[in-house]
């Protein structure tokens, strides 16, 4: 590699066959890079996941003038979005970087600017900044019914995107991260939440960049293992705090607006509602009778006639009781193959929430329906002594 030791600042791209896309990315991340950061030491690093498709290639291919740029991938069969980042961070460790941003690879709304802000939020203090994106309500799923609630509630933070693929952070934040237990979850796609978490438990100075609209490839409420990764890691990180004594008020992390323009219009996202239906109804006929374990009675009777009438209508302050109760009942659950059976069982309450949410925003714009996400994360903070109670009868 060029003279870039000591490294001032990088820019990691994760990857796993974007090839169509990831020299865009580059390019608009190098034009940052030059023209915001020309006396800095900086480098971009893809971070592959052995792509087949030339992203490689692609990646190599690409113009990024004077800037530096360093092609890494897991070996052959070893996926995920964890492996890239540990992949990354352990090439970056050496160098001693200042800061470091990552954007995805397919990413197809990121300017130049988007790497000013980041990095200069960095540069003035912060260990830790999280995006703020003009998002369509039913893009991130996960990310608007259980990590921001959950981390508004348990956590007293109120980081509206904690996962959301565009970041940056300090060196010192990503010591830390290193020196963690890196399970196989994490190493999926799992990591961005333990980042976050980590992040705010330990201390770290946080802030939000907003960034205007998030235009990528879409993608509908997550069907496979990108749930139960993410969910998993995000009760493990809550069960090993101190919940009852970290409960605070919560409060969001500065938000940075460099650019004051107009608010953009989110991307459009189609979403197939039957297809949700049935999963739920699919996913609660595998695990039935750990759902209606784990809740309280009477919240059982519902949730079982609601499956039985195929109607969902799961409002915000029941949806945080649920979360709760599974939450509680996985904290208190010393065996791992039994905490990932509740994680499970709480999949078709998730895609009968996520129906639900569809359902009540059919008639809301996109500023409607970001209202209700908000209020719902505030209805969690309301229903904490359901996370308390459920907490003292699991015990």
């Amino acid at each position: 590699m060029p003279n870039i030791n000591p490294l001032d600042l990088a820019v990691g791209i994760p990857s796993y066959n974007e090839a169509d896309n990831i020299e865009f990315v580059v390019r608009q991340v190098a034009a940052g890079l030059a023209k915001y950061f020309p006396h800095l030491n900086t480098v971009i690093v893809n971070a592959d996941n052995f792509s087949q498709d030339g992203t490689k290639e692609a990646f190599m291919a690409a113009n990024s003038g004077r800037i530096p740029k360093v092609y890494l991938s897991t070996p052959a069969g070893v996926k995920g979005k964890g492996n890239n980042f540990k992949n990354l961070f352990n090439y970056l460790l050496p160098y001693h970087p200042k800061a470091v941003i990552v954007v995805d690879a397919d990413l197809r709304s990121i300017q130049p600017e988007w790497i000013r802000h980041l990095g200069q939020t960095v540069f003035k203090g912060f260990d830790f900044v999280t995006p703020l994106y003009c998002r369509n309500e039913y893009d991130g799923t996960i990310t608007n019914h259980l990590c921001y609630p959950l981390l508004y509630s348990v956590l007293g933070s109120d980081i509206r995107q904690p996962i959301g693929g565009e970041f940056a952070f300090s060196g010192r934040l990503l010591k830390h991260w290193m020196r963690q237990d890196w399970g196989e979850n994490v190493l999926q796609y799992g990591v961005d939440i333990l980042m976050t978490s980590e992040a705010v438990l330990s201390g770290f100075s946080l802030a939000q960049v907003a960034l205007g609209s998030k235009i990528h490839k879409p993608s509908a409420p997550k069907l496979g293992k990108m749930f139960t990764q993410v969910v998993d890691t995000l009760f493990g990180q809550l069960s090993g705090s101190n919940w009852k004594q970290n409960m605070r008020r919560p409060q969001a992390p500065p938000v940075i607006a460099y650019n004051k323009r107009r608010v953009e219009q989110p991307q459009s996202l189609s979403i197939d509602y039957k297809a949700l239906k049935q999963k739920a109804l699919e996913e609660f006929s595998t695990h039935q009778t750990l759902v209606l374990e784990i809740l309280p009675q009477e919240q059982a009777s519902k949730i079982e006639e609601m499956f039985q009438r195929k109607i969902f209508r799961i409002s915000a302050a029941a949806w945080a009781d649920i979360v709760y109760s599974f939450l509680a009942v996985y904290a208190a659950q010393s065996d791992r193959d039994q905490q990932l059976r509740i994680v499970e069982a709480l999949k078709p309450l998730y895609f009968a929430r996520t129906v639900s949410f569809i359902w009540e925003t059919l008639e809301l714009d996109h500023v409607g329906s970001e209202r209700k996400l908000v209020q719902q994360a505030q209805t969690f903070w309301e229903h904490r002594y359901t996370l308390l109670e459920s907490d003292s009868a699991a015990a």
